[in-house]
Parts: C-alpha cells; sequence; structure tokens
C-alpha cells in the first residue's frame, strides 16, 4: 500500500513510517521541515512539505494513497482550543479526500475523558475539547472507512519528550518526584515502537472498527511512575496538590486506563518491548 502520514518526524509517526517502510509499504511523509526529515527519507519515504492548515496540499495528499494515518496534532497547550479546531479540520480535509472509496482513515487521539477501565466500545466524552474521535465519527457516518488509535497517555521510549519528561522537570523544578492525593490513580501506556506496529496491523486488517487501543500496560498507578522518576533523579517521592503540578494538574490527577482485550484480540498484537516502569527505570530517559 501507498500510506499518507501526516506527522511523519513526530514521536510517533517516525515510528510509523519506520515500521510500515520496512513491511513493504510506500510511505508519503507530511513535514515542516525538510531538512529536519532526513532520517526518514533515507529510509525511502517520500517528503511532502506543509502543514496541518494547508487543507488543499492534504486533500490532495490523500486522494493519490492507498490510506491515510493521521498523527499530528500541535502539541502546545497554550493555544490548545486552536490546535484541536486545526486538527478537526485537517481531519474532515484527509476524510473527504477519501469519499467514495473504501481507503481508510485512521486518527490519533488519546483517552482523557474516558472512565478508568475503558474499552474500545466506549464513546468520546463529547465535552472534551479535542474533537479528534469525533471528526473521525462524523466521516465514518457519512460511509467513509474512518477510525481512531486511542494512544495510552505515556507513549514511552528513549528519546520520550511526552508526559514524562514535563513529570520529571517538575520534579528537577520542585526538588519533589510527587504524587496528587494517594497517588492511585492510573496510567496506561505503550512504547512507541509497539504502537507503531498496531497502526500497521489495523491497517493490513483492513480498519474494520471504530476504535483501537494502544495500550499495553493498562494501568499503572501514578504513584509508582513518580517512584521510578524520584529514584532515577535521586529526590524524595511525596504527595503534593493539585496546584503542585501546575497547568499539568489534570493530567497528572486523571486515570487514564484502559483495556486493550479486544484490539489484542481482533489483531493478533502483542506488546514485546518494555512495560512502561521498567522503560523509565532507566538514566538514559532522563539525559537533558
Amino acid at each position: 500500500m501507498h500510506i499518507f502520514v501526516t506527522g511523519a518526524t513526530g514521536w510517533v509517526g517516525t515510528a510509523i513510517v519506520e515500521e510500515l517502510i520496512r513491511a513493504g509499504h510506500k510511505v508519503s511523509g507530511l513535514v515542516r521541515s525538510i531538512e529536519k526529515a532526513k532520517a526518514i527519507a533515507v529510509i525511502g519515504a517520500k517528503l511532502v512539505q506543509g502543514s496541518l492548515d494547508d487543507l488543499g496540499l492534504l486533500a490532495e495528499s490523500a486522494s493519490k494513497a492507498d490510506a491515510v494515518i493521521h498523527t499530528a496534532f500541535n502539541h502546545d497547550f497554550s493555544k490548545f482550543l486552536d490546535n484541536a479546531v486545526q486538527d478537526e479540520r485537517a481531519i474532515h480535509a484527509l476524510g473527504n479526500a477519501l469519499a467514495g472509496s473504501d481507503r481508510p482513515l485512521i486518527v490519533t487521539s488519546g483517552l482523557l475523558g474516558f472512565p478508568r477501565g475503558a474499552t474500545e466500545a466506549d464513546l468520546p466524552n463529547p465535552a472534551s475539547p479535542r474533537k479528534s474521535e469525533a471528526a473521525a465519527r462524523a466521516l465514518a457516518g457519512q460511509g467513509i472507512r474512518a477510525a481512531t488509535m486511542r494512544l495510552a497517555p505515556s507513549v514511552h521510549g528513549i528519546g520520550d519528550y511526552g508526559f514524562v519528561p514535563i513529570l520529571a522537570r517538575i520534579a528537577r523544578e520542585t526538588g519533589v518526584s510527587a504524587y496528587p492525593g494517594d497517588g492511585m490513580n492510573c496510567w496506561s501506556g505503550v512504547h512507541r515502537l509497539d504502537a507503531a506496529r498496531l497502526y500497521r496491523l489495523a491497517l493490513e486488517s483492513g480498519v474494520t472498527e471504530a476504535a483501537y487501543h494502544a495500550v499495553a500496560d493498562e494501568a499503572v498507578s501514578f504513584r509508582e511512575i513518580a517512584e521510578v522518576i524520584g529514584r532515577q533523579l535521586g529526590l524524595p517521592v511525596e504527595s503534593r496538590p493539585r496546584e503542585h503540578f501546575g497547568w499539568f494538574a489534570t493530567m497528572a490527577a486523571t486515570d487514564m486506563a484502559a483495556s486493550s482485550a479486544h484490539t489484542r484480540w481482533l489483531l493478533g498484537w502483542q506488546p514485546t518491548c518494555r512495560g512502561l516502569l521498567d522503560d523509565l527505570d532507566q538514566p538514559g530517559y532522563y539525559a537533558r
């Protein structure tokens, strides 16, 4: 297949591009900078320079592909609402370009707002400001083969620049690796390489579901995560009020733990990389 991937130089996108090319697929990748995309160009990806605001380019690239994987999202949380609108528009542009065909679109979203232990059958919270999955479901309602890959909150691996590094930075700045309350709220985790393989399997299976769960560790307590960070940074591990975490308080205090039993059964997906706590318990994870 020829697959168009947005966010092709991102943390998850790069791994997906590499996974697809190793499996013999052709890949076109949306990149903001040609210079920063050399690593995926070297392995055979065709580079498409642009952004999520280039709706015409997105539609044109999608129309030339056999399938689309959308991973791009602007994670500047100071402009989150604007970024959510940008993402929703991009999804509709990609999906509409596939209308009238059976070519699939996989959209990326997360687990924030889902109940603890959520399954693939649970519906997203309609009040969520991020509309990635809602947009995919709207396209599916129009007969477009659109689905959502719900990523665990920690898509981990050496080089991670997501939520765990944010927690490590807060720990360094405050002198304590903290957890909110009793620290028993739980996160799910998945290694980026296991997640990339799941995207490929979902595509190759024909994208038959509305949602898939990229979840390896289904429920890891926040306290356990804080304990590993504290051990690696040589800092005390203590409970702190929500205010300690600043703008990240909601993420830190929320349950984002889900089941992936149906996804595993359907696609034969079995994670093979390090689990979340084992991965975090490496000095290299905290290199600055």
